[in-house]
């Protein structure tokens, strides 16, 4: 058994690592790092549940990301307009969600219902798109991709995948990045898990486009959340819950995390997306359905 003093946790020494493996194995063929499904392994099994938990999540994107990021690059499939839009709109959201989680939802009888629903929202709207069978949930042939931009400005965001032009309105990606920077800054995930389903369902744009710059842009707002949390940490550690990460358990799970999301960024394209869309629905639901349930009972 291991101890992580920060955390209170003790626990086997592989299991983190085993765990972050895969969940962000399954998780990053949908373009996103799998700390939606981690947190709440933290907070049930592990019973890690004070407000230090969501940076430590963070701490698990920053070190597990770039493999995956580096996969997607590799393979020319970052759509780089879409990577800043994602980023710009998504930083600011992820400061007001910190604050958010340290003030008002510090212990876990108010802040699993918060999480329920994030996730309840996610997965269904996953869900929804699988079930209505949009063009962006048509599996393409795997093999070679191409991806081209063709217009980046102000006002669209469009470009060319596959033979077919997909386009989106950048003051709607800056929109949906900021609301998703508050939640995704007070559950601890950077806004990958959420904005990744819009881009897909709303914005109609291809799984396998949107993958890299989802990766990146919670790559980038998780160094800035756990910069933030440390930084709230000076004020609270004295009068009030700590919620400075544990970085020792949170790196653990980023090693684990980073083999398992380089497997699942160099796979992804021989997945079809509706596979894709219809693994990661059923684990959202299934969360979420184990965090609602006590508060009928």
């Amino acid at each position: 058994m291991m101890d992580f003093p920060v955390s209170g946790v003790e626990t086997y020494w592989w299991l983190p690592i085993l765990v972050s493996f895969g969940i962000s194995f399954f998780s990053s063929v949908g373009g996103v790092s799998g700390a939606f499904l981690l947190l709440p392994f933290q907070i049930s099994v592990l019973g890690f549940t004070g407000p230090a938990v969501s940076p430590t999540n963070l701490v698990f994107c920053i070190v597990a990301i770039p493999s995956g990021v580096y996969r997607y690059w590799r393979e020319r499939r970052m759509v780089w307009p879409l990577t800043w839009m994602t980023i710009i709109g998504t930083l600011p959201g992820v400061f007001i969600g910190a604050v958010i989680r340290v003030r008002y939802l510090p212990d876990p009888v108010s802040f699993k219902p918060f999480a329920a629903i994030v996730l309840l929202c996610i997965g269904c709207h996953l869900a929804f798109d699988f079930l209505s069978g949009s063009r962006a949930a048509v599996p393409v042939k795997p093999g070679a991709f191409s991806v081209q931009p063709r217009l980046f400005n102000l006002k669209r965001i469009e470009y060319e995948f596959e033979g077919s032009l997909y386009s989106a309105s950048s003051g709607g990606i800056l929109a949906l990045g900021f609301v998703v920077g508050i939640v995704g800054g007070t559950y601890g995930i950077g806004g990958g898990a959420i904005i990744a389903p819009f881009f897909v369902s709303v914005f109609g744009l291809p799984v396998y486009t949107v993958a890299g710059a989802t990766l990146l842009g919670t790559f980038v707002t998780s160094i800035a959340g756990v910069g933030f949390y440390a930084f709230l940490d000076t004020f609270y550690a004295q009068a009030g819950p700590a919620v400075m990460p544990d970085w020792l358990l949170g790196g653990m799970f980023g090693i684990g995390g980073a083999f398992g999301m380089y497997a699942g960024a160099r796979l992804q394209r021989f997945v079809p997306a509706r596979v894709i869309k219809a693994t990661l629905a059923t684990l959202l639901l299934f969360v979420a359905v184990r965090y609602l349930v006590p508060l009928f009972n």
